[in-house]
């Protein structure tokens, strides 16, 4: 029988390390505290900006929020990143995405200082992943290397498929998973035998945006699979991965949803009391 990996749980145990480390700085002086930036009205980012800042504010930690209209411009969102990335009770900033059309999204998100980009999305936090210095990381790939991690899957000298080179999950997920030690096959949109990829992978890790892309024909027996996309059905939500097909062949698999999505909040939660703690380095040295 293939095992379900509990994300919630994994999150549940992660968010509550947090809230008594984020008790622990505030009785050193130390407040965390997180500002979202929401432009628009999309349902969707709306439902996942309250549950981060119901997180934020359940883990102790100060929750600040802007929420600029649909018709915002460039210069009036930049002025808002700029005056949160100045504030000195913000230890981290995040702009939810996606922005409407107008705006430039990567401009705007390389407007947060590193020491505050709790998305781990800037140029400067690409390059220090990349340099292998500290730096915050992207919450979901790291989210999946805790599911991992928790469930004692070793990942030095294990064979991982990355079917998906997205800038979000797939490229840092790919340098996190070489830091480890682990031997990485990548697919992508113009990979021709995608099978050819994953089926002699240990681990499988799902991250393309399509809906049952990956099957029993892409996974050999005793694989881990990790399935990192969402997607809204009728029926409810599903992900990249045809898990009910998997039954049996996959040794574990993250479910949709359950899985890595409540390990994303759980880890930029992780982030921003990085960021707070080590604002606090930065000051005693300073000083």
């Amino acid at each position: 029988m293939t095992t379900t990996i509990d994300g919630t749980r994994i999150a549940r145990r992660i968010r509550a390390r947090v809230a008594e480390e984020v008790a622990t700085a505030v009785g050193a002086g130390t407040v965390p505290g997180l500002a979202t930036v929401l432009v628009g009205d999309d349902p969707a980012s709306a439902v996942y900006v309250a549950a981060k800042r119901r997180a934020v504010r359940e883990a102790g930690m100060r929750d600040f929020h802007r929420h600029l209209p649909g018709h915002a411009t460039q210069d009036e969102v930049a002025a808002v990143i700029d005056e949160l990335a100045a504030e000195p009770r913000v230890s981290g900033v995040l702009l939810q995405l996606p922005l409407p059309r107008q705006l430039d999204a990567a401009a705007l998100i390389d407007r947060i200082p590193v020491t505050k980009d709790v998305d781990g999305l800037t140029t400067a936090s690409a390059g220090l992943l990349a340099r292998g210095e500290r730096g915050l990381r992207p919450c979901t790939p790291s989210g999946v290397l805790e599911l991992l991690d928790a469930e004692g899957i070793p990942l030095k000298g294990a064979h991982v498929a990355v079917v998906g080179w997205g800038e979000l999950v797939g490229r840092p997920l790919t340098q996190l998973l070489l830091r480890r030690g682990a031997t990485v096959s990548v697919a992508h949109e113009h990979t021709t035998d995608l099978a050819a990829v994953t089926r002699p992978a240990d681990i499988v890790v799902v991250a393309t945006g399509v809906r049952g892309l990956v099957g029993p024909e892409h996974i050999a027996p005793g694989a881990v699979v990790i399935d990192v996309g969402i997607h809204r059905t009728p029926t409810g939500l599903t992900g990249d991965v045809r898990s009910a097909e998997l039954d049996g062949i996959a040794d574990r698999i993250t479910p949709v949803p359950g899985g890595v999505g409540p390990m994303t909040i759980a880890m930029l939660l992780v982030n921003t009391l990085r960021a707070a703690q080590w604002g606090a380095e930065r000051e005693a040295l300073a000083a």
